[in-house]
């Protein structure tokens, strides 16, 4: 649901292919590791904010808090150990707020890039309602 909602939103916006993929991984990363991680309800929530040409999102749980935060892949056969750093690789900033024993948000920034077709509708529809 998180990732329809997001993505739409973005692709409404004229947002390109590319750019939406990368929001969605980063999304879907931290939503399993909210899961994964976050108390036994596997509750957590998601904030999204689109403006000023980035996309914000931040996602929280109220699980144990992170441990530690990896800064390099893990071996080739271990199962976990992975996301954060996908999320590293696909947003433009990360940052991790860690309380705990009362959970973990986890914030991520990414410079939006436009499908110059969209940009091109929104100026022409920009230009039709200037001049009713």
């Amino acid at each position: 649901m998180v990732r329809r909602v997001v993505g739409d939103a973005l692709r409404s916006l004229g947002v390109t292919k590319e750019c939406v993929s990368d929001i969605l991984l980063a999304t879907s990363e931290a939503c399993a590791n909210a899961v994964r991680h976050g108390g036994p309800a596997n509750r957590y929530e998601v904030m999204a904010t689109i403006g000023n040409g980035r996309c914000e999102l931040r996602v929280a749980d109220g699980g144990e808090g992170l441990q530690v935060i990896p800064r390099q892949y893990p071996p080739g056969d271990a199962e976990n150990g992975r996301g954060i750093l996908i999320m590293r690789a696909v947003v433009d900033d990360i940052s991790f707020d860690i309380t705990p024993g009362r959970g973990t948000t986890v914030r991520m920034c990414k410079e939006l890039d436009w499908d110059e077709d969209a940009i091109a509708h929104h100026l022409t529809l920009d230009r039709r309602l200037a001049a009713v």
